[in-house]
């Protein structure tokens, strides 16, 4: 069955161009809001959007991820909202969507269920965060859930023999963390991206984006040169933060990203 996020990298290598994946939370600073955000991205260039599932304890993120979950679930965000919010984006727009999100709200909605609705919906991947790809197997209820590419997360200190296990069950693509610690633009990518992603694409021919600090189009520019795509969150997210008020904020965040996405596509 075709999927987006494989059409959209077989397009991108055709054209010898990086992905530019752009992460905001659902709900974030509301419903309308977030909803016309995406729109704007994926009208500026964006290849992929990252959709944050709002929760109450997002250990891997910092503070500005964290900020905006918590808006987004004072604004009143739901799981059962994010599904109209994808049924709604899919009315104007195919840009693929990756749900990057935690195990609670998935097991809550009910993790079967929940692949079925927000494929159905319109969602093309999954990335959850605090699930061990290898503790799958060892669960019967996580294993028929299908529909959503499962994107895995691969990180600097990861072993080979990890990297080649997580590799050998990729789908879609590698979300490469560029360094350790939680989700933030407050330090840059590592200067070891270049290794990291070729020890990965020894692995496996799937995609390897990177993510995890990249906040100016000289970043994105850099880590594109190195790898199959560029995901930008917290940047994007420091944007809605700081312009939440604004009548035009949807314009403020394409107008901040579009240089980003640039910067990506006009890599040598």
């Amino acid at each position: 069955m075709s999927n987006r996020i494989d059409i959209t990298f077989q397009h991108l290598r055709e054209n010898k161009e990086a992905a530019f994946v752009a992460y905001i939370c659902a709900g974030d600073p509301s419903y309308n809001a977030s909803l016309e955000i995406a729109k704007s991205l994926a009208d500026a260039g964006a290849d992929i959007i990252e959709l944050g599932v709002p929760f109450s304890d997002p250990q891997a993120d910092g503070v500005v991820n964290q900020l905006a979950a918590e808006r987004a679930l004072k604004a009143g965000m739901s799981v059962h909202k994010l599904m109209d919010l994808i049924r709604e984006f899919r009315t104007t727009h195919d840009t693929a969507i990756v749900l990057f999100t935690y195990l609670n709200p998935v097991y809550a909605y009910g993790y079967e269920q929940f692949h079925a609705d927000a494929a159905a919906a319109g969602a093309d991947g999954i990335l959850l965060l605090d699930l061990p790809p290898d503790e799958i197997a060892n669960n019967k209820e996580l294993t028929s859930a299908e529909g959503l590419r499962h994107i895995t997360l691969v990180s600097p200190s990861t072993p080979l023999k990890r990297k080649q296990m997580l590799a050998a069950q990729s789908e879609g693509f590698i979300y490469a963390v560029s360094r350790m610690g939680v989700t933030g633009s407050q330090q840059a990518p590592s200067a070891g991206i270049g290794e990291l992603v070729a020890s990965i694409k020894a692995c496996t021919d799937t995609p390897v984006c990177v993510g995890f600090g990249i906040s100016s189009p000289e970043q994105a520019a850099e880590v594109a040169a190195a790898s199959d795509g560029v995901v930008v969150g917290s940047a994007i997210v420091n944007q809605v933060a700081q312009n939440a008020d604004k009548a035009n904020l949807a314009e403020i965040v394409r107008d901040f990203t579009t240089p980003l996405i640039n910067a990506t596509k006009n890599r040598n």
